[in-house]
């Protein structure tokens, strides 16, 4: 089943976590308000758990996974997004949520507008709940790329 974006996630809504908008909307939720203990909930904890994004390059599994979320929430960045322009790929195991992300990042007297290109899988567990096991993120702008690393390291 495909689904077209409705409106973006912010993770402002309060959504069931076993659905798949509810999945994504939690993790915008712990990743806006740097919640370190409601992301490690939304992520899978496997091997097999992997990410490459602009901050991190690739990790794998949630201990080297959270490293970069660690650095993101404890930086003196501020860094807000939601996703938006996305469809939502679902099946009874698997749903995976292609899309882009914009949002602001603000250090001190520095905000930049953030463009990045999304992509998600997450896997149901054994109690029917969805759990993040891949994100790819990419920033197409090498501009805005460079200045991101920077504020955020």
């Amino acid at each position: 089943m495909i689904l077209l974006a409705e409106k973006p996630i912010d993770g402002t809504s309060l959504e069931d976590p076993s659905t798949a908008r509810g999945a994504l909307s939690e993790f915008y939720r712990a990743f806006n308000a740097r919640d370190l203990k409601l992301m490690e909930t939304n992520w899978e904890q496997s091997d097999e758990a992997a990410m490459d994004n602009p901050v991190g390059g690739i990790k794998r599994g949630w201990p080297e996974i959270r490293m970069v979320y660690e650095r993101i929430f404890t930086s003196a960045a501020r860094v807000q997004v939601e996703f938006f322009d996305y469809t939502l790929h679902e099946s009874d195991e698997i749903f995976w949520a292609i899309g882009r992300e914009r949002g602001t990042l603000s250090r001190g007297d520095l905000q930049l507008e953030l463009a990045i290109r999304t992509t998600r899988l997450f896997r149901r567990d054994e109690s029917g709940r969805w759990r993040q096991v891949h994100h790819h993120g990419s920033i197409d702008d090498p501009d805005l790329l460079a200045r991101y690393q920077s504020a955020v390291r």
